[in-house]
């Protein structure tokens, strides 16, 4: 299969598997009267993570989980999906001669691949908080994890984003160029 399709295989799998989760496991938490997953992402502490899961009451923990486990087939969609789609923008940049992108583009792109790795460090250490286990340091790291992941990932995106403005922005000026009446009335 080429990068296209893979693009859209991957970039379908990451849509479901944002939308699915929130709708499945976050709803349900946050009925439970706690805040979804991500408040306890950013528990910090063990303090604070105690609470979120005195807060979900006894069936939370095992939403939580059955959560984090599935997180790991989103962790490689959406991973792998940013990353291509970074080497495909960066790709494009040097293909066009947009120095800047095409030069950002020999790291940029393994942002996403990287904020997966971290989302993967940090769902251990979740399951470690949601299991009663990890003691005061689990919360700590899995914060310390998911805030890496937010801004690694939010980086990644922000490079394919570019590539993608950039691209439009040059197909609307040949749209324009070619439009343009020249003299005499003539195209």
């Amino acid at each position: 299969m080429d990068r296209k399709r893979w693009l859209v295989v991957l970039g379908v799998a990451t849509v479901v598997l944002t939308v699915v989760p929130a709708i499945v496991f976050d709803m349900r938490l946050e009925r439970t009267g706690g805040p979804g997953i991500i408040g306890l992402e950013f528990a910090a502490t063990k303090a604070r993570a105690s609470h979120i899961l005195a807060e979900w009451g006894s069936e939370g923990p095992r939403i939580a989980r059955l959560s984090l486990i599935v997180d790991y087939a989103y962790m490689i969609s959406y991973g792998a999906f940013f990353t291509l789609a970074g080497l495909a923008t960066r790709d494009l940049a040097r293909a066009r001669g947009w120095r800047r992108l095409a030069s950002a583009g020999a790291v940029l792109p393994f942002f996403a691949a990287a904020a997966a790795m971290f989302d993967a460090t940090e769902n251990v250490f979740l399951l470690l908080v949601v299991g009663g286990h990890g003691g005061d340091a689990a919360p700590l790291i899995a914060t310390v994890c998911s805030a890496i992941k937010f801004t690694l990932i939010a980086v990644a995106i922000g490079y394919v984003v570019c590539g993608l403005a950039r691209r439009a922005r040059g197909a609307a000026q040949r749209l324009s160029v070619a439009t343009v009446p020249r003299e005499g009335g003539r195209r």
